[in-house]
């Protein structure tokens, strides 16, 4: 016996995202990425933009080891 389903399967429709949409999304995660990339590679202390506040250190010091970041 051979069942025939009786539900068509659905179509899927492909997202169309404009060129200038898509720009800023590729500058705003560039952005993101180069300030996660300052904070968790760059930031030793010496040179943060905070001061001397070693808050932001501290708290990526283990994911900088964990990187593979020199620290100390």
């Amino acid at each position: 016996m051979s069942s025939i389903s009786a539900n068509p399967r659905p179509v899927s429709t492909p997202v169309v995202l404009p060129v200038s949409k898509s720009i800023v999304w590729l500058v705003g995660t560039a952005l993101i990425a180069l300030a996660v990339y300052y904070f968790i590679g760059v930031d030793q202390g010496a040179v943060s933009v905070f001061g001397n506040d070693m808050h932001v250190h501290e708290f990526v010091h283990d994911a900088r080891h964990f990187l593979g970041f020199p620290c100390h």
